[in-house]
């Protein structure tokens, strides 16, 4: 059998499917990584085939739009320049590799070329969100920003607010060139895009655990929970002996990083190094564009392009970050105190789960000054029930195996057969 795995967006978005991917092929399936051209030599480490989607350059232009992480803006950002382009590629891949009753899709509900093949060529799929925003529900909504103005509704007015969002704002950017492509293959017209209809009526899948993000009522009814993947690359690289040193040198640092994709992390790079500086504690700058560093570093802090998570933050005082959520897990996962600092997309909702879990606390942009970031810090730092809470979901993620359960539930909601010697368990 057949798996094409999809995965859209930066590495946080990529890393978890390339997981998924390779716990389906460990299943003796055949497997294909759909995801930018980027992430090409990631898929050959991992010994996957690969189907690359636009070029590097259009990953990286997309990355220096200037309102990729504006609060308001970034969602016609996310629209026009992954979206849309990866729609008709993404319907061609899966047009290619199809053979009927041995193929199936796992994908997340923004690859609409997966959803537009299910419909039309009958691929079985299975709907993969990372992310507990992608669910809407009207009981206990996400926060979409701030202000949280769906939060503060009443609930009946939840449900109106939502509709007037996809007619004004979501549809109008991505309706017409979805329902040309519908229309092309004698598909009828499609609306209100994230609500419903992006959703695989096979099943869905939330890759987080119910405590981080309880089950609704309204959610559909084929949503299954299976935890944090926790994927983040570790098993194909060598550790860093100029990491090792720098860990076993002094007092546990506190790790930074504004996520993988931002290429707008000057200021929170300078702001950090002055916390670092104003507070006597090491630090560790992560970003793979050192160009957003100050020059030089304060003494005690050292910068690496790239270190899995799970290799340096089980050894770390604390974490601040951007909020995403794949950076959120591994944080959970390390029982490390968070400090969030959300910009767009699902930050500001991990953002404040994280806050509700008593596991960390954020901070706006605008609010993101040294004195604050001091004083957040050493708040969480000497919290002993911060330092509970943190060890009690690091309990809760370990011995996740959010990945296999995954694969049961694809193997069995879309018919694919598990290889001779797959351990199949009941699905939960």
């Amino acid at each position: 059998m057949t798996a094409i795995v999809v995965g859209l967006g930066s590495a946080g978005d990529v890393h978890p499917n390339v997981g998924l991917a390779m716990a389906l092929r460990r299943r003796g399936h055949r497997v294909v990584l759909v995801a930018a051209s980027v992430f090409r030599s990631l898929a050959r480490r991992a010994g996957l085939e690969f189907a690359g989607l636009g070029s590097d350059d259009q990953y990286y232009e997309a990355l220096h739009d200037p309102d990729m992480w504006h609060p308001f803006r970034a969602f016609s950002v996310v629209a026009r320049r992954l979206i849309l382009p990866s729609m008709r590629p993404i319907y061609e891949v899966i047009a290619r590799y199809n053979e009927p009753g041995e193929t199936v899709v796992a994908s997340p509900g923004t690859a609409f070329g997966a959803r537009i093949a299910q419909e039309k060529l009958g691929v079985p799929l299975a709907s993969v969100h990372l992310q507990p925003l992608t669910l809407r529900s009207a009981f206990e909504p996400g926060c979409y920003g701030f202000p949280d103005i769906i939060g503060h509704l009443p609930r009946p007015l939840r449900g109106p607010y939502l509709w007037a969002v996809d007619r004004l704002i979501v549809d109008r950017l991505l309706a017409n060139e979805t329902n040309a492509l519908r229309a092309e293959l004698g598909l009828s017209p499609a609306g209100r895009l994230f609500d419903r209809w992006f959703h695989s009526p096979q099943l869905i899948i939330g890759l987080f655990p119910e405590w981080f993000a309880p089950a609704q009522p309204d959610w559909p009814p084929n949503v299954h929970l299976t935890g944090f993947p926790l994927w983040d690359g570790a098993d194909l690289r060598q550790r860093s002996p100029e990491l090792e040193d720098f860990l076993e040198g002094g007092d546990a640092p506190v790790v930074f990083t504004a996520g993988s994709a931002m290429v707008q992390g000057k200021e929170f790079f300078r702001v950090s190094a002055e916390v670092c500086r104003a507070s006597g504690r090491r630090g560790l700058f992560l970003t793979q564009y050192s160009e957003q560093l100050p020059d030089p570093l304060p003494d005690g802090v050292r910068h690496f392009e790239y270190v899995p998570f799970s290799a340096v933050l089980p050894r770390a005082s604390a974490f601040v970050h951007h909020g995403g959520i794949g950076t959120t897990a591994q944080a959970l996962a390390a029982g490390v105190p968070q400090l969030v600092v959300p910009l767009a997309h699902d930050q500001p909702d991990n953002a404040v789960r994280v806050r509700r879990l008593g596991v960390g606390e954020f901070l706006l942009p605008k609010d993101y000054r040294t004195g604050a970031v001091v004083e957040r810090l050493n708040r969480l730092l000497q919290s002993p029930a911060v330092r509970e809470n943190c060890t009690r979901r690091a309990g809760d993620v370990g011995g996740s195996r959010s990945l296999e359960h995954a694969c049961d539930l694809i193997e069995q909601a879309t018919g694919l057969r598990p290889a001779a010697g797959s351990s199949l368990r009941p699905a939960r």
